[in-house]
Formats: C-alpha cells, sequence, structure tokens
C-alpha cells in the first residue's frame, strides 16, 4: 500500500497526483465518448441503490484504476449527461471548460474563502466577481455580496436581512411572491421561523408574471388586517415558464409599502451579459438584493451562485466575530464576515476563469442562443394539433403536453406522466413534469446552446410516438405552420 502519506497532495507527491488527475481525466473523457446520443441508461432508484450498498468502504480498494471501474459501475455508467441535446428536464447546463479547469485548482490548492489568512488573492478575486456583477446589476459602490452555494441559499439570506429591516413582531410579517415562484421563498419563511402563512402567493397574468393590481391589493389587504410587508420577492426567470416579473412596477409598489425588494434572478440572471436581451431585466438596479445562479445560464459547474446587495452595511445582520477565526480588530478582510457559511470552497474562480477565457459576450451568446431555439420550437409545437403548449415560453423552458381528443384531465395526467417514465427508462430522453392551474404537463428546459431545433423536436416526436403507442391511437398529419404568439 506504500507510506500512509503517499496520498497527500504535496511537492513530493506531485507526480503520483499528475498520473492520478490525468488517468481520472482520460476515464471521464472516454464515457463522454460513449454515450452514444443518449443522456442516461434509465438505471431504476432500486438498482443503484442495490450497487451502492454492496460496497463495503472498510475495505479500499487500494489502486486508483480499481477505484475507477468501480465508480463507473456505481456511477458512471448511469451518469445523467447534460451536454446531450436529448437531456431537457431541469435547469442543469452543459458547463464551459474553462470554468472545469479552475475546478483543478479550487480543489488542489484547497482555499477556503471565509478568512484572508486561508484564501489570499482569492478573497479579492471573489469580491472583484461580486462588484462587477453588482455593477452589471446596476448598483453602485456601496453595493457588496457573497458568493453562495445556489438560489435557495442566496433567497434565504436576502430574506434573512430583509428580516433584520423590521422591528414587528414575526407573526405579523409577511412576504409577497409570485403564485409561480420558487419554492424556496416557503422554505426561507419556515426557517426564519415565520411559518407557512408568512408567504402571500401573488396571481400572475396571462404571460405567467407577476400581476402588479393582484400585488397593490394584496398589499392593501394586509396592511388592513395589521400586517407588515417584510419583502416583496420578484422573478426573474421562473422555473417553468421562465417569466420575469414586471420588475419597475412591483419595486415601486414595494417602495410604498416599506418592504424590502428581492429578484431571484437565479434563472433568468444571465440575461445581465446578454448582447440582446438586457434590457429584459430593466428594473433589477431598483432591487435591495438579487440572486444569481451562475450555474444555470452563465453555464458554470454547480455550485456557483451569489448574493448581490444594494447596500453592502446590510450584510451586518449575518456579521458574528469569533477571537478564534474573524476578530473584530482583525487586521484582514474577512468574507466570513457577510456570509452564512464558514468554510467555503473558492467557487468563484469558475467564472473569473471563464470571463478571462471567454468574455463576458460569449456567455450571453449562449443564453441567447437557448432563448431561440426556444422560440422556434414553441412555434414548431402550437402548429402541432396534438399538443397543447401551456405559454408561450418567456426564457427557454417550453410547458407543454401530448393532447389527444376525448381524454379528460385525469386521463390526459395519467397518459403524459406515462411517457415521461417511459422516455426515462429507455434512456432515449430526459423531459421534466409540473403541474399548471391544477393540470399536469411536461416540460422542455433548453440550457444546451448547441442543441438545434431538429434535435428538440426529435425529442417531441418521441413523446408523441410514445403517447401513440400507450394510448394505441395512429398517427396525427401534422398542419401547416402557425407561429406562437410570443409575450415580451
Amino acid at each position: 500500500m506504500g507510506a500512509p502519506w503517499q496520498h497527500l497532495f504535496h511537492p513530493a507527491n506531485a507526480a503520483g497526483y499528475r498520473q492520478a488527475v490525468g488517468s481520472a481525466v482520460d476515464h471521464l473523457v472516454e464515457h463522454l465518448g460513449a454515450t452514444a446520443g443518449r443522456p442516461l441508461t434509465g438505471v431504476t432508484p432500486r438498482e443503484a441503490a442495490e450497487r451502492v450498498a454492496a460496497v463495503d468502504l472498510d475495505r479500499p480498494l487500494g489502486t486508483g484504476p480499481d477505484a475507477l471501474a468501480e465508480l463507473s459501475r456505481l456511477w458512471l455508467d448511469d451518469a445523467i449527461w447534460f451536454h446531450e441535446p436529448t437531456a431537457a428536464a431541469h435547469l442543469n447546463c452543459p458547463v464551459v471548460i474553462p470554468a472545469l479547469a479552475a475546478e483543478v485548482f479550487i480543489s488542489g490548492v484547497n482555499s477556503s474563502l471565509d478568512t484572508f489568512d486561508q484564501s489570499a488573492g482569492a478573497t479579492f478575486i471573489e469580491r472583484h466577481l461580486v462588484d462587477w456583477t453588482a455593477a452589471r446589476i446596476g448598483y453602485d459602490d456601496a453595493a457588496d455580496g457573497i458568493f453562495t452555494t445556489g438560489g435557495t441559499q442566496s433567497n434565504l439570506q436576502a430574506l434573512l436581512l430583509a428580516r433584520g429591516q423590521q422591528a414587528a413582531p414575526a407573526e405579523r410579517l409577511r412576504i409577497f411572491a409570485s403564485a409561480d415562484g420558487h419554492f424556496s421563498v416557503q422554505k426561507a419563511a419556515r426557517m426564519l421561523g415565520l411559518g407557512d402563512a408568512a408567504v402571500v402567493p401573488v396571481p400572475v397574468d396571462v404571460s405567467r408574471r407577476m400581476d402588479p393590481a393582484a400585488l397593490s391589493t394584496a398589499l392593501a389587504d394586509a396592511a388592513e388586517r395589521g400586517d407588515v410587508a417584510m419583502a416583496v420577492v420578484a422573478t426573474a426567470g421562473t422555473t417553468d415558464f421562465g417569466s420575469i416579473d414586471p420588475l419597475p412596477e412591483v419595486a415601486a409598489l414595494a417602495r410604498a409599502y416599506g418592504a424590502w425588494f428581492h429578484v431571484d434572478a437565479a434563472y433568468g440572471g444571465g440575461l445581465l451579459v446578454s448582447p440582446r436581451r438586457r434590457d429584459w431585466l430593466e428594473g433589477i438596479e431598483l432591487s435591495d438584493s438579487v440572486a444569481v445562479d451562475y450555474h444555470k445560464t452563465w453555464f458554470q459547474p454547480v455550485s456557483c451562485s451569489a448574493l448581490l446587495v444594494r447596500d453592502g452595511a446590510t450584510l451586518g445582520h449575518v456579521t458574528w466575530h469569533a477571537d478564534y477565526l474573524n476578530p473584530k480588530d482583525s487586521a484582514h478582510p474577512n468574507q466570513v464576515d457577510k456570509s452564512l457559511q464558514t468554510t467555503r470552497r473558492f467557487e468563484a474562480l469558475k467564472l473569473w476563469m471563464t470571463l478571462r477565457v471567454m468574455g463576458a459576450d460569449a456567455i450571453g451568446e449562449h443564453l441567447d442562443a437557448v432563448i431561440d431555439l426556444a422560440d422556434a420550437v414553441a412555434a414548431e409545437l402550437t402548429a402541432m394539433p396534438d399538443i397543447d403548449v401551456a405559454a408561450a415560453p418567456q426564457l427557454s423552458t417550453i410547458v407543454f403536453r401530448l393532447c389527444p381528443p376525448g381524454l379528460d384531465e385525469a386521463a390526459l395526467a395519467s397518459l403524459n406522466a406515462a411517457i415521461r417514465a417511459e422516455l426515462f427508462d429507455d434512456g432515449r430522453a430526459l423531459v421534466a413534469a409540473t403541474r399548471v392551474d391544477g393540470r399536469s404537463y411536461l416540460k422542455l428546459t433548453l440550457l444546451n446552446p448547441v442543441a438545434t431545433v431538429a434535435d428538440v423536436l426529435g425529442v417531441v416526436e418521441m413523446v408523441r410516438e410514445a403517447g401513440r403507442r400507450i394510448a394505441g391511437e395512429p398517427a396525427v398529419p401534422r398542419p401547416s405552420r402557425q407561429r406562437l404568439a410570443v409575450a415580451r
């Protein structure tokens, strides 16, 4: 087995490190080239669990090649590959190579971003990226922020900061969010001890955007009951429809009631670097805080996200000084002073390397490409008599279902669920499921800039073929094309 320290990342083991990492890269590339156009194998939870449970962790294999072979059997052979155009279920993006190169340094050096004496220049790389993103939002020099694990953590911290601005009793505080907003708002309310009733869902309009008139009514009704508007959460890119709430109107109402205005731009934040569509985020500069997931529409590996705030002083609400880590009289800038986490990976390096190699416009062009793709595919789907498109796409998601004539809602729900399960089990395609106004739908989430209209329509054809087979119906001829009106 060799000396017990032979596996440490250390100058004395540099050759071993190079060989191990090189073998791992070669092994991954072999799998990458063997996907055969399929995003998954359809392995069942039972099969995956049984394979892993059979491993005796108290009996090491002893060699890297043996461990890699086992890893293939347990995971890689059945992994979900998001670079495949037929992987269209969730907000998981193909990732760019400069960010993957950054992972080598992140894991090898193992900096921790909580204090300067664990990170040195990494502290300022992260801070510079925070400042850069804040400037893209439209904040001034008073802004600040922190990298987080994802939109859920960013939304939690934003609402914690909002809570810190209010002296009202917890039972009177209310959070107003779109009925189509992310469930992390409800989770945050629970974690903050406010309860489920604290979140007031605001109805959406025909474009699935928060309805300002409905928000105005909800705020007024709450005030009349003696409740306090703690926060208004607008969404810039809802998970299902990619809808961007009318940010200027929502901002004005939040200000009128003294509420913290937070924008959940976990999905739509990539528009900050879009060469063609940055104006879709008009009004985001009026917010008090913004959540951005770089690991969605910025094509970064998980996890890479941030919370940005208009006034950096508000982050003091999460500050706690410990003599053994970040004493109050420390001469160093310590990022833990504004983070919910203590130990943090240097995730910011991924975005840094991406910007330094590719540039911001290239990232934005990738996002523009998938938005164009969604528009083109939706136009095709609306011309299919057996396809029901729930709403025009706003970013890069399309909510639809196979809708043969003569089936009631229960039968349609059962049919589309069976279609999705068949495609997954067969490994041909990965599509998502959701519910819209109580009705079951399928969903295509398009985040692959390499995918073509033909690729995505191929997935739709798989849906139609599976549906016809399950329902026992003949093929339906396609009519002439008709453009779906896209609301912007």
